[in-house]
């Protein structure tokens, strides 16, 4: 990082975020070195005085920094990594940060770690504080002192859970506002050309768009993939969402001059390489049909020896039924290999048990609130 700094004000890589890079790395170095610091200085204390004194007086340090910005310094500097390692993978690809990276991990004081291996060390160092005060608990003998350690122990344990809700959210939230971006909803008109809607009509659909239904509120993409979908005459690229309460259909698009919306050293790290690539093309998502609710959605395995004569291999059918049991639309998919068929089914039969079970307890709570509520 210092040498990063040094560059920009030789007027070299001005355009490297350091803050996206680094994040407080600085600030996080300064007080993980104080708390070690102050820790080793009561030990040389106490090895020199240890005719006077008989026991060791960690308190002091442990609530300082445990209770002080420790914890609040690794949370800031944990919830930026993620990013940050995928904007150094956007860095990497240029030839002058190249140079630059290779001469800092030719450093001794790097021991032969490469840049990812150095940023993610402040994560592990906050897991072991648990480990070092349940060993200073174990070797205190005086029972307050005792109870006050322990006490550190669980507002830290508790605030690395904080931490790991925070992180998901964070991760959920950028994969969602992403998602928003790139999958196209069509109007009604466009997708299905049965519907015909005067021009002087059409702004009565408009405002009714679905681009809102991806909302992070409360929904979670359990899982998303490339399969092929059989139509009449030809074979389809597309792209499956599967949420938590709705599965969406998409095919892909790619665009071959690239657009200027999207920057790909902000992109989520966690979206997969074929969504990366859409969006690194300027490309998009377009929905095929509307979103199937899990529970109108049937999955049926497809035996080879129906389907081979159409060339198809590891196939399954996807149907979305109306509240009347009628079958409204049908996807006749194909997977690449065996595995990714299997694996699919089971996702979207896993997904339609755990909604359908969610739906059955939200109609509980809600029959029985009334009674709890005359009982009050």
């Amino acid at each position: 990082m210092n040498t990063l700094k040094y560059l920009q004000t030789r007027e070299y890589l001005l355009d490297v975020d350091l803050w996206r890079l680094f994040a407080n790395l600085e600030e996080l170095t300064q007080t993980s070195l104080g708390f070690v610091n102050s820790l080793f200085g009561i030990i040389k204390d106490y090895v020199d005085a240890s005719e006077i004194s008989s026991s060791l007086d960690f308190i002091s340090v442990l609530t300082k920094y445990f209770r002080g910005s420790l914890c609040q310094s690794h949370q800031t500097y944990c919830l930026n990594y993620s990013a940050a390692i995928f904007y150094l993978e956007s860095l990497r690809q240029r030839d002058d940060f190249g140079i630059y990276l290779k001469w800092c991990e030719q450093n001794e004081q790097c021991r032969r770690l490469h840049l990812p291996e150095l940023l993610v060390a402040p994560l592990q160092r906050l897991t072991r504080y648990p480990l070092l005060l349940k060993n200073i608990w174990k070797r205190s003998m005086d029972s307050a002192e005792k109870i006050m350690i322990y006490s550190i122990k669980e507002k830290v344990e508790k605030s690395i859970r904080d931490l790991e809700g925070k992180v998901k959210w964070l991760d959920n939230f950028q994969k969602f506002r992403y998602l928003q971006e790139i999958i196209v909803w069509p109007p009604l008109w466009d997708r299905d050309k049965r519907f015909f809607i005067p021009e002087c009509l059409k702004h009565i659909f408009k405002e009714h768009m679905a681009e809102n239904i991806l909302s992070p509120t409360n929904r979670h993409l359990l899982y998303e993939g490339k399969l092929t979908l059989a139509e009449s005459t030809r074979f389809l690229d597309v792209y499956l969402f599967l949420f938590n309460d709705f599965l969406l259909v998409t095919k892909t698009k790619r665009n071959k001059k690239k657009l200027g919306g999207s920057d790909p050293g902000l992109m989520c790290p966690s979206l997969t390489p074929e969504l990366q690539a859409v969006i690194k093309e300027g490309g998009s998502c377009t929905v095929l049909d509307q979103p199937i609710p899990l529970d109108r959605l049937v999955v049926k395995s497809i035996e080879p020896l129906h389907v081979s004569v159409f060339g198809l291999r590891n196939a399954f059918l996807i149907q979305h039924e109306n509240r009347y049991r009628q079958c409204i639309a049908a996807f006749l998919l194909q997977a690449q290999t065996e595995n990714i068929k299997k694996t699919w089914m089971a996702q979207i039969t896993t997904a339609i048990s755990c909604f359908t079970k969610s739906q059955e307890t939200k109609k509980i709570s809600l029959f029985t609130l009334p009674a709890e509520s005359s009982e009050i």
